[in-house]
């Protein structure tokens, strides 16, 4: 059985750290992506930050640039994601997903990202909530 498994989400005040798990089974990350995307109340889910389980080839939305971190191990089969001075609008549910199938080798990691067309496994998510 495929599942995806979130943990590390919970309330913060702004400024703090925060570190997100993506636990995979069922399944092997090795030759795929994994992803981070976020959902606030109100507003449109959006990519946060991917990373390419081979290589480690990475994107990361602008908002976030420069305060996430995300990563693999590839031992764990599972990712993270590292966010550091969380702000007021970082707040949210947050999701892994993985890709299900392999995309042409000419999409870069910014389309595989955005476009979430292969992303076919996702986490139930896991909330992030910062206070001020």
């Amino acid at each position: 059985q495929v599942q995806l498994v979130e943990s590390g989400g919970g309330v913060v005040q702004s400024g703090d750290s925060l570190r997100l798990s993506c636990a995979a089974s069922g399944f092997t990350l090795d030759y795929y992506a994994i992803g981070w995307f976020r959902q606030a109340p109100g507003k449109e889910r959006e990519a946060v930050a991917c990373v390419k389980m081979t290589d480690g080839s990475t994107y990361y939305a602008d908002s976030v640039k420069g305060r996430f971190t995300v990563s693999r191990d590839r031992t764990k089969n599972t990712a993270y994601l590292e966010m550091s001075n969380l702000k007021p609008e970082d707040p949210a549910i947050y999701y892994c997903a993985a890709e299900s199938r392999r995309p042409p080798s000419w999409m870069n990691m910014d389309e595989r990202c955005k476009t979430v067309e292969y992303m076919g496994y996702w986490g139930k998510g896991s909330q992030v909530t910062v206070s001020s």
